[in-house]
């Protein structure tokens, strides 16, 4: 049986909304600010709630498809990107145990995570005694991130990552910030686009992040592995308003507000990194719409207790320690409104220190 190596289990980390309600000014957060997008948010209003969707999403799937330009059976539906983590970490399992029983040495299973990531990668992998991997080529199962979280930058060495997996792994390339892409490129090429699983979750760039939704474009000649995470999928895993969700994503129009979205958003981060700047915080650099940054904090004051005296004030940041990386935060971009509040209520804490 396989070990975990993860950190001890606790009560899961994540922005957003938590047990004192939704922040006023939520920087924790990396949804899209311009958001929602009106016109998403019709058609989940619209959605018939009354009666179950396609159990097998015939034409969302090929509506998906036809979106990314490949073939239907490579699409798979997921009620959300956490729920993609869970199922097929519980494949790479299934696989590692089957390698296991027939290798007369034994191992042969593990998960590579990236320096710092998602937890939920961490946490499936726990959940189902899977051990971390040291080397990309040691593992079953290989998650990347790009941009990245919590960095939103380039995953360094993701090209490599992909080429250095040892026959029959996983690498499932997490596309979350894809769509909220303000500077850079993809790492990888097309032809290495189409050896990895794609995970999307267009509820992000939507502003939509209460409708759970996803899907992942599957790697060519993956048709077994579509099979098994199929059986491995409760029925319908998507409902009705994520139906509406992930079919208004593919809209021209949708995409157009996208796209206009992105335009502000840039002004709107150039505004928060400068008056971040302004305040002695050391700004890390980033690719989508959301940064890392090293606070500024005077002596006898902890990162927690600012953090803490921020949200009486309806003020929300993400502490980046879950991530790997301490002393950090991770900020979403946020209107020019919102950026003011941050600064002066930043000041009037470290005020109130001193």
């Amino acid at each position: 049986m396989m070990v975990s190596t993860f950190l001890p289990q606790g009560m899961r980390i994540h922005g957003g909304t938590d047990r004192h309600g939704a922040a006023q000014h939520d920087f924790s957060t990396n949804s899209n600010a311009c958001g929602p997008c009106p016109a998403a948010l019709q058609a989940v209003w619209r959605a018939d709630a009354s009666a179950y969707p396609d159990a097998s999403y015939t034409a969302l799937r090929g509506q998906l498809a036809d979106f990314h330009g490949v073939d239907t059976a490579r699409i798979v539906l997921a009620a959300s990107a956490s729920e993609f983590i869970f199922r097929i970490t519980a494949l790479a399992a299934q696989t590692a145990g089957v390698a296991s029983a027939a290798s007369a040495a034994g191992g042969g299973g593990g998960v590579w995570l990236p320096p710092h990531s998602y937890g939920d990668y961490a946490q499936a992998a726990s959940a189902h005694r899977l051990t971390r991997a040291g080397e990309p080529g040691q593992a079953q199962l290989l998650w990347a991130c790009e941009p990245s979280s919590p960095l939103g930058a380039a995953q360094a060495g993701l090209a490599a990552v992909a080429d250095a997996r040892q026959e029959n792994a996983m690498v499932v390339l997490d596309r979350a910030y894809e769509p909220l892409r303000l500077g850079g490129a993809l790492s990888l090429t097309q032809a290495q686009l189409q050896t990895v699983w794609q995970l999307w979750t267009p509820n992000k760039a939507l502003g939509l992040t209460g409708v759970r939704a996803a899907y992942a474009v599957a790697p060519v000649g993956a048709g077994e592995a579509v099979f098994q995470l199929d059986q491995l999928s409760a029925s319908w895993p998507v409902g009705a308003h994520g139906v509406a969700l992930l079919q208004a994503w593919l809209d021209p129009g949708v995409q157009t507000w996208l796209a206009d979205s992105l335009v502000t958003l840039r002004g709107w981060k150039a505004r928060q990194i400068a008056l971040c700047e302004a305040l002695g915080w050391d700004c890390l650099r980033s690719d989508a719409n959301f940064f890392c940054a090293r606070p500024a904090l005077p002596e006898g004051l902890s990162l927690q207790q600012a953090l803490d005296q921020l949200r009486v004030q309806g003020i929300k940041l993400r502490d980046t320690a879950s991530f790997g990386l301490p002393g950090h935060v991770r900020v979403s971009v946020q209107p020019p409104a919102a950026q003011d509040a941050l600064h002066n209520a930043w000041q009037l804490s470290i005020k109130a220190h001193q």
